[in-house]
């Protein structure tokens, strides 16, 4: 027999690591057992997210914005998004942080190396690493694992490629994030360039499309350049960092428990949202909701999502998967024809259905009108999803 915890938590990453820090703010008791792969040390991605006052991981914000670009359909807009702000976390400055704060914290107990199985048997859940065996309470997984294919949901990627740069005179706008920027040859549903400004000279610059599959290696840096070079007009720049991304973005169901008392979590629990891509926030609402339910049940009991935004994203997707109309022009009248407040309160989730029939209804009435038919024939199995 293996030794024995209260709860085990396998990765210690974003979702790994939030789990951690909201059972001990709850008060939950008992041995919490963290197992990761290797110690994280790299700046291996970024983290973004909107919110109104002080979230729990204020300290590590690296920058803010009250202001954000969006670019399209030859417009440009400069958006006043207060009370929100939009926010950087870096990775690299999370797990710092995280690995300092949990060596003080005496429930908690990480260890490092290869995960091989995880399972569930009449004397409970368990993990094996490194050939030795751990048995918890529960088990809470963040290793990912897609939703089987099926064609009655909707299967894009959100693939990006970043550069940190720094100029040779001032570029960017330090008070203002780039939130989408559409000045760009069009691939595939979506395309733009995306830029979070350190300050004038500095700044992360990334390349990003949606789309079904992903692209060579060579045209993510050949998408940056272009970007850099030909849309904002940056002559000499030196490369910093680097990072890739590929994040799912479809409306199928996650099993979240595949067995009673093993749970995922974070994207490999349906935290991602299915029309963004945006995880962080998700994240933290999802294992805050884990640790209040432990504490004050003993099991942690997940309420289900809102269906009917569960829907609207299923309508996005299917708009831009069967070409209804350009990522562009979505997005463009998304945001011209609604206060960017709305526009962010509807991505969280935080609208009644008066809003969300105002922004869907901004994309074209007759565009949205198909696409929720097209939504509701394909999740039934019906005709050819037109």
């Amino acid at each position: 027999m293996g030794e024995r915890y209260d709860y085990i938590v396998v990765g210690a990453g974003a979702a790994g690591l939030s789990l951690a820090y909201h059972l001990v703010q709850a008060g939950v008791e008992g041995r919490v057992l963290l197992l990761e792969r290797a110690p994280k040390t790299k700046n291996d991605r970024t983290w973004c997210f909107w919110e109104t006052g002080t979230g729990s991981f204020e300290p590590l914000v690296f920058r803010r914005w009250e202001h954000l670009w969006f670019y399209g359909e030859g417009q440009a807009l400069r958006l006043s998004i207060a009370p929100y702000a939009y926010k950087m976390i870096r990775s690299c400055d999370f797990y710092a942080h995280m690995e300092r704060w949990i060596s003080g914290q005496p429930q908690l107990t990480l260890r490092y190396g290869e995960v091989s199985r995880i399972g569930e048997d009449q004397q409970g859940p368990w993990v094996e690493q490194e050939g030795r065996v751990y048995w918890g309470r529960w088990v809470f997984s963040s290793l990912y694992q897609p939703p089987p294919p099926s064609p009655r949901y909707h299967h894009l990627l959100q693939h990006f490629k970043g550069w940190v740069v720094r100029t040779s005179g001032p570029v960017f706008d330090p008070q203002a994030a780039v939130l989408m920027d559409f000045r760009l040859p069009q691939r595939g549903p979506a395309c733009f360039g995306y830029v979070l400004p350190f300050d004038a000279q500095t700044a992360l610059v990334e390349y990003t499309l949606f789309s079904p599959r992903l692209l060579p290696p060579e045209a993510y840096d050949q998408g940056l350049r272009e970007y850099l070079e030909d849309v904002l007009g940056v002559g000499r720049y030196e490369v910093l960092e680097s990072e890739f991304g590929v994040i799912p973005m479809t409306d199928a169901p996650f099993p979240r428990r595949p067995s009673p008392r093993v749970i995922r979590i974070g994207t490999a629990g349906g935290c991602t949202k299915a029309s963004t891509g945006y995880t962080f926030q998700r994240i933290q609402a999802q294992t805050r909701r884990i640790a209040q339910a432990l504490r004050e049940t003993g099991r942690p009991i997940l309420p289900p999502g809102s269906s009917r935004h569960a829907l609207m994203d299923s309508v996005l997707l299917h708009l831009l998967e069967r070409g209804y109309a350009p990522g562009e022009r979505v997005f463009s009248r998304l945001f011209r024809k609604n206060p960017p407040q709305r526009v962010l309160r509807f991505l969280d989730e935080a609208t009644g259905w008066l809003e969300d029939l105002q922004v869907m209804a901004s994309v074209d009435i007759p565009v949205f009108a198909r696409a929720v038919l097209g939504t509701l024939l394909r999740r039934w199995g019906v005709g050819a999803w037109r």
